[in-house]
């Protein structure tokens, strides 16, 4: 895929999970009688980011049409690289991986998704990846709001990094701000990323 098509869809994207944000309001969490001392140690995004996930991507199943998507399904896999497949045509889905952030947290190099996943999925070089980072607020009268979501394309993250531990994320400290995206094809990404591959399979070798 053209960094070109990669830019046009993500801009839809981002077009559509605009509008969703509108759409969703203020999440009610509990009340201030449940929680005398308000949210403490539970104002993180790891918190409430499977409720976030669950109320974007039913909202997004349900009413697609009204984000102008002819329709969204979501992965059935837990342990997938993508959470949703959007279609704006028939017979081409752009995934989704949907992650949470908290407005004003620090800036962190995070789990993208398992490298060997991502071999998996790129078996089909043609397929478009994109995070959808949810920034969530957490209010004083306990609910969540969602500021704003930021889609970006996997392909154009600077910082294509594996850890070469067990887990093998590829990991990245770039992918919420779109100002550090290097626009990539998945032809120019594709090598940089097995490229990766193999420096962390050295390293993971190299400390047995």
């Amino acid at each position: 895929m053209t960094a070109e098509l990669i830019r046009q869809y993500r801009d839809a994207l981002q077009n559509s999970l605009d509008h969703l944000v509108n759409e969703i309001g203020p999440i009610k969490i509990g009340s201030r009688k449940q929680f005398p001392y308000g949210w403490r140690k539970a104002a993180k995004g790891r918190t409430v980011w499977r409720i976030v996930e669950e109320i974007i991507t039913q909202n997004l199943e349900k009413h697609h049409a009204k984000f102008g998507l002819k329709k969204a399904i979501p992965s059935d896999s837990e342990v997938s690289v993508y959470d949703m497949a959007c279609y704006y045509e028939p017979g081409l889905p752009l995934y989704i991986n949907i992650k949470s952030a908290v407005v004003g947290g620090r800036k962190n190099k995070d789990d993208i998704s398992k490298a060997e996943g991502l071999m998996q999925f790129y078996n089909d070089p043609t397929r478009m990846l994109y995070v959808a980072t949810f920034f969530i607020n957490f209010n004083a009268n306990m609910t969540i709001t969602i500021d704003k979501a930021i889609v970006f394309p996997v392909a154009w993250i600077k910082d294509i990094y594996i850890n070469p531990s067990n887990n093998g994320n590829l990991q990245s400290a770039y992918y919420k701000d779109l100002s550090y995206a290097v626009e990539r094809s998945n032809e120019e990404f594709l090598p940089l990323f097995y490229e990766a591959v193999a420096v962390a399979e050295k390293k993971r070798m190299g400390t047995n």
